[in-house]
């Protein structure tokens, strides 16, 4: 996606050769015509797919995976990380290690709205190392339901999340495919040229 990749040029600020911060446009402060716009490219990309529901994880998901809903005229739902006191009902569970956080935690979301009658699309902002989708497809699998496939808004293609999932038999389509960056440079899949971005400040 065009328009993405050249927000992440502009805009991206590179730490590290696997962090990426994207919190001017993404996933601090989100750009909302950004966000319509990566929800209408994964309405076309699924839209001959059947979905009746998109799934994401708070928080930095939500923007895209309403997008996405919006896109697809279907409900979006997204799993807690944290059990509120009203979610009584039966939930279902799975347990996701934050590459950002450095922590593990339990998500859950209430049975009453992912069931075997949905077709799901999952969608995040990341793929890095893929246990947060992971968790996601276990929890859709526990669910009963069909997964048509994930959708993610960036991809760091040279860590494994992509394999996991595909080993799992999930189809992946991410926006932006990043093959390799470091401070200063970033380079796409699709395009393999390096493409200066700013440094850390």
């Amino acid at each position: 996606m065009k328009e993405l990749e050249d927000r992440i040029r502009q805009e991206g600020v590179i730490l590290s050769d696997t962090v990426l911060k994207v919190d001017s446009f993404l996933n601090h402060q989100v750009d909302t015509e950004l966000a319509l716009s990566i929800g209408r490219e994964f309405g076309r990309l699924f839209a001959d797919r059947g979905i009746t529901k998109v799934l994401t994880i708070e928080a930095s998901g939500i923007q895209f995976a309403m997008a996405a809903g919006i896109a697809l005229k279907v409900p979006f739902v997204y799993a807690k990380k944290k059990k509120a006191v009203t979610l009584a009902e039966q939930v279902y569970s799975a347990s996701v290690h934050s590459f950002t956080r450095q922590e593990t935690y339990q998500v859950s979301l209430s049975r009453n709205y992912l069931g075997p009658n949905d077709r799901v699309l999952i969608v995040d902002d990341f793929l890095a190392t893929g246990a947060a989708l992971v968790g996601l497809v276990q929890i859709v699998r526990e669910a009963g339901a069909e997964l048509a496939g994930v959708g993610c808004v960036i991809e760091k293609g040279f860590q494994e999340g992509r394999r996991l999932l595909e080993d799992m038999g999930v189809h992946v389509h991410s926006l932006a495919r990043i093959s390799s960056m470091a401070p200063g440079e970033i380079h796409f899949v699709d395009n393999d040229a390096p493409i200066h971005v700013k440094e850390k400040v």
